[in-house]
C-alpha cells in the first residue's frame, strides 16, 4: 500500500478525521460545513463513538450536487501505541472494502512525528497478504485499498516514515518467508530469497554441507542429515559505520524450514505449522533488511542456521551421540529437540570468526514456552541484566514483548548426560529452561549473551493490530529497535 504524506486539505472519497477524546468533545474535528458536523456527531452518538484508539464511526454527508464519505477514526490518548492501533484499525477495515484510496485528517490533533510513523507503519503492515497460491479469489475478496494520504502531520513526519518504511520492508520480507510452504522454502531457496541482500551493501557468506562439515559442526549436520534438502549457514554483515573489524552485535536465528521432529515424530495435527519453524531466522534475515536499507549507523552480523528435520533411514536416532564445533559432545535423546543443535554450531561459529561483544538469538525453540506465556510475550533469557532490560524496553517499545526466565546452576544440571558432556533435552518441567541452558554453554566467557524464544509470537491464529490470521513478522521491530537504542553512532 501506498502511504503518501500532504500538506493540502485532503480530497479523497474517503476522509478520517483522527480525535483524541479533548477533540471529540470539543468538536474541532476537520473543516465540516454544519450540515455535516451535525451528521457526523450524530453519527458518533449512535455508535457510542467515544474516540477510544482504532475506534470508527462513518458516514455519508452532502458535498455540493454530490456526496462525500467522511468519518472519525479515534486515537485515544494520542501516544505512538494507540496510533498504531488507529492505523492498523483503518486498514483492517477498508482493505477489502471496494475503497481505493483514503485520507487521515490529523490537524485535530498534535501527535510526535514518531506516532504518524507508527500509524503509517500499522496501517502498511495490516494491509499485508501471501495471495501467491490463491488462484480462485472474488473480486470482493482482494484488497482494493491502495493509497492512504496523511495531513496534517508534524514537520518531520516524513523523515520519520522513511525509517518506518524500511522497518515495513523487513517486516514484510520475514513474513513472507515464514509463510512459505516447505516444498517452495527450504535451506537452499531460503538463501536464493536472501541473495538481493547484497545490492543493500549487506556482506553475504554461505556454508553448504561440505563446510560445514570441515568445520566439525556436527550438531547442526546431525539435525540436517535425514532430509534430502542440504542444510546451508547464511551469515549478513552490514557494516553501517565502514569501520571494518568485528561487529558489535549479532543476531542468531534458528531456520528449521520444516520440523517433521525426526525419528521423534510430532503428532500428525498441527504438523503442517512446521513451516514457521524457521521464524527465528526469518527476523534475523527481516532485521538485516530495514537496517541496511535505512542505513544505519551500526554494525551487526546476522547468522541463520538452515536445516530441514527429517525422519529417513539416514535420520539421526535417539541416543546417538554428535561432536559440536566447540569439541563439546551431545547426547540426542530426542531429535525434536532439534533447533538448539542447529543454534549451537552457529554461536561457536560467531565467536570463532567475528567474536562480537553482544550476541542475541531468536528461535522458536519449546512448547513449553507456549505454554507458559501463550501468544502474547516471547521468552528471554540472558546472561547480564543489563541486555535483558535492553531487550525488554525495546520489546514494550515496538509491541514485540518479551518476559524474563531464569537461568541457573540447579537447571543446568539436569542436561547433564552420563556418557557425553550433555544431553539435548532435560526432564518434563522446565523445558524451556533447560533449552537455555544447552545454548549457554555454547556462550564464550564475557560475551553477553541473551536468547529469545519466540514458539508462540511468529504465527497467529487471529488477527492482530498490525497482521493478519498468520505470519506476525515477531521480532524484526524488537531488533531494529534494540540496535537503534544501544548500538547506532
Amino acid at each position: 500500500m501506498d502511504i503518501r504524506f500532504s500538506a493540502e486539505p485532503a480530497n479523497e472519497t474517503l476522509i478520517l478525521y483522527a480525535v483524541d477524546k479533548p477533540a471529540f468533545e470539543a468538536g474541532t474535528f476537520g473543516a465540516l460545513d454544519p450540515t455535516a458536523l451535525a451528521l457526523v456527531k450524530a453519527a458518533a452518538s449512535a455508535s457510542r463513538f467515544s474516540a477510544e484508539a482504532g475506534a470508527i464511526v462513518e458516514i455519508v454527508v452532502p458535498h455540493g450536487d454530490a456526496v462525500q464519505r467522511i468519518g472519525l477514526i479515534g486515537i485515544g490518548a494520542g501516544d505512538e501505541p494507540a496510533l498504531e492501533k488507529a492505523g492498523g484499525a483503518v486498514t483492517a477495515r477498508y482493505l477489502i472494502s471496494g475503497t481505493t484510496a483514503i485520507a487521515i485528517d490529523l490537524s485535530a490533533v498534535s501527535p510526535t512525528p514518531r506516532a504518524v510513523s507508527r500509524l503509517a507503519l500499522a496501517a502498511r503492515l495490516r494491509a499485508w497478504r501471501h495471495d501467491a497460491y490463491r488462484t480462485k479469489l472474488s473480486d470482493k475478496a482482494k484488497p482494493s485499498l491502495k493509497h492512504l494520504t496523511i495531513h496534517g502531520a508534524p514537520e518531520g513526519s516524513e523523515a520519520a516514515w522513511r525509517d518506518g518504511a524500511a522497518l515495513a520492508s523487513g517486516v514484510e520480507f520475514t513474513r513472507t518467508l515464514v509463510t512459505e510452504p516447505a516444498n517452495i522454502l527450504y535451506p537452499e531457496s531460503f538463501v536464493d530469497r536472501c541473495r538481493d541482500l547484497a545490492d543493500l551493501g549487506i556482506e553475504l557468506t554461505v556454508l553448504d554441507a561440505a563446510a560445514m562439515r570441515d568445520l566439525g559442526m556436527g550438531a547442526l549436520l546431525g539435525v540436517a542429515q535425514g532430509s534430502v534438502r542440504e542444510a546451508r549457514m547464511l551469515a549478513m554483515r552490514w557494516d553501517g559505520r565502514g569501520n571494518g573489524g568485528n561487529p558489535d552485535v549479532a543476531l542468531v536465528g534458528k531456520g528449521v524450514t520444516f520440523d517433521t521432529g525426526g525419528i521423534s515424530l510430532k503428532p500428525g495435527p498441527g504438523m503442517e505449522d512446521m513451516k514457521w519453524d524457521m521464524g527465528g531466522a526469518g527476523a534475523v534475515v527481516g532485521a538485516m533488511r530495514a537496517l541496511a536499507l535505512r542505513k544505519a549507523k551500526a554494525h551487526v552480523l546476522g547468522v541463520v542456521g538452515l536445516v530441514e528435520n527429517m525422519p529417513d533411514g539416514n535420520a539421526q536416532r535417539p541416543g546417538d551421540v554428535v561432536t559440536s564445533m566447540s569439541g563439546q559432545t551431545i547426547e540426542v535423546l530426542n531429535t525434536d529437540a532439534e533447533g538448539r543443535l542447529v543454534l549451537c554450531d552457529v554461536l561457536t561459529w560467531v565467536q570463532r570468526n567475528h567474536r562480537p561483544g553482544t550476541i542475541v538469538d531468536l528461535a522458536t525453540l519449546t512448547g513449553a514456552m507456549i505454554v507458559s506465556l501463550g501468544h502474547e510475550h516471547g521468552g528471554l533469557f540472558a546472561n547480564d541484566d543489563d541486555l535483558a532490560a535492553q531487550l525488554t524496553a525495546a520489546g514494550l517499545a515496538t509491541g514485540d514483548k518479551l518476559w524474563r526466565f531464569p537461568l541457573s546452576d540447579a537447571y543446568d544440571k539436569l542436561i547433564d548426560s552420563p556418557i557425553a558432556d550433555m544431553k539435548n533435552i532435560g526432564p518434563r518441567y522446565a523445558g524451556s529452561i533447560t533449552a537455555a541452558q544447552f545454548l549457554k554453554r555454547f556462550v564464550d566467557a564475557g560475551v553477553r549473551w541473551a536468547h529469545l524464544d519466540i514458539a508462540g509470537m511468529v504465527w497467529s491464529d487471529k488477527p492482530g493490530a498490525t497482521h493478519d490470521k498468520g505470519a506476525t513478522g515477531y521480532g524484526v521491530r524488537l531488533l531494529d529497535r534494540f540496535v537503534a537504542d544501544h548500538f547506532e553512532r
